[in-house]
């Protein structure tokens, strides 16, 4: 691992710096790969291309950390649109914004229509009919996909 790391953060780091254009980010994002890399089931001296496997990992990382982002900013954005008195406290801002997190990373595992479905039933309320029209899909694949949501939140938390 040593010898992979030695060779191949320097290259990573900067692949993540233009992708990001943040030095932090970026760093803090190339040792996340490895890290996944240490626990990856797949034998080290397996991996016939690092730079690509690498790549991959850190692919999945920065697409994580725009999806975080945005519920972020999301949630942020809802709550400059809240009179002042209405406002919950920072303690309770940390709560939601760590719940709308663990939220996201439990509907990781569904196919985008399938979360879409979930997050435009349960957060923004809309019917089935409304979803179906907004996913331009039928009422029964609307309930098939919450159903699958459904099925995949209770496997995840059991």
């Amino acid at each position: 691992m040593h010898s992979l790391y030695q060779n191949h953060h320097p290259w990573l780091e900067s692949l993540l710096r233009k992708r990001l254009g943040n030095r932090d980010d970026a760093a803090d994002l190339a040792q996340d790969t490895f890290v996944r890399l240490l626990r990856s089931p797949v034998p080290q001296q397996d991996i016939r291309e690092p730079r690509r496997y690498l790549a991959t990992i850190a692919r999945g990382l920065v697409t994580d950390l725009f999806r975080r982002r945005t519920l972020e900013q999301s949630y942020l954005d809802y709550l400059a649109q809240l009179p002042q008195s209405l406002a919950p406290s920072p303690k309770e801002q940390a709560i939601v914004q760590q719940t709308l997190l663990d939220v996201d990373r439990m509907l990781q595992g569904l196919a985008p229509k399938v979360r879409e479905a979930f997050v435009l039933s349960h957060f923004e309320e809309l019917s089935y009919p409304e979803i179906a029209e907004r996913l331009g899909v039928s009422l029964r694949t609307v309930s098939n996909y919450l159903t699958r949501a459904m099925e995949h939140c209770c496997l995840v938390l059991a």
